[in-house]
């Protein structure tokens, strides 16, 4: 199994000078809680680690306090996430059957969720997101802001990461040419079938300054002393495994 984690966000909507995976918090940068929590995953084979160009040498100052497992790889995104995810995969072990994609933005994601991704892709699905029921009523509109339909709620998921695909469905969906704003969506354009498992409201992604504010409160407690990810033991030095 391998993990892309995507962390090539300028972080312009947190008003930071630093691109937003490594924004601190809780004293680290939200890379490190990321990383500490796919380096407890089970069965990881390959790791890569996708920032900004700028960024793509792990020994410059705002890498010092992040800790990449053994025998991971850092590479420079593009422009657009696609990129950013393509450039990632192409510099998996090609052994991986499984693949992840995780933004480093949801830093407080638990292992459990991965874990549930993973079972869900060897269960034999093409796809699969964690999601959270809906608990507003949504509504679809058109350009002049005026409501065309109401979704009926039981029906909407609001998605997180990790996602998780078998390496060749994802490799020949981001082969198709198509841009989108996951890979799920990638996936379904393809005509594959993508399942939503659950996920858990601390993968909330961190993009304005009140989800930072919320991201260190939740980190208040034993992770911000150094403890491991919820549900799971510290990673920080961990190396990767050599199962697929």
């Amino acid at each position: 199994m391998g993990v892309v984690v995507v962390a090539a966000g300028s972080g312009s909507r947190l008003g930071a000078s630093l691109p937003k995976a490594f924004v601190p918090l809780a004293g680290r940068p939200m890379l490190a809680w990321a990383l500490e929590t796919v380096a407890a995953l089970p069965g990881l084979r390959s790791l890569v680690v996708v920032v900004p160009e700028a960024l793509a040498d792990p020994s410059l100052p705002p890498w010092s306090a992040v800790s990449l497992p053994v025998g991971a790889h850092v590479v420079a995104g593009g422009a657009e996430r696609t990129e950013s995810v393509a450039a990632g995969l192409a510099a998996l072990d090609p052994g991986c059957d499984v693949v992840l994609v995780h933004d480093a933005a949801r830093c407080l994601t638990p292992v459990a969720v991965f874990e549930r991704v993973v079972a869900a892709v060897r269960a034999g699905a093409d796809g699969v997101v964690p999601g959270l029921a809906v608990v507003d009523t949504v509504k679809t509109v058109d350009a002049d802001g005026v409501v065309t339909g109401t979704p009926e709620r039981t029906t909407l998921r609001a998605v997180q990461t990790p996602q998780g695909f078998p390496r060749e469905v994802l490799l020949a969906a981001h082969a198709s040419g198509m841009v989108a704003t996951d890979d799920a969506a990638l996936v379904e354009r393809t005509g594959h079938r993508v399942v939503v498992v659950d996920g858990d409201p601390m993968g909330f992604k961190v993009t304005t300054p009140e989800d930072l504010e919320r991201a260190e409160r939740l980190a208040g407690g034993p992770r911000a002393l150094g403890g491991g990810s919820p549900g799971a033991t510290s990673g920080r030095s961990a190396g990767l495994t050599s199962s697929p």
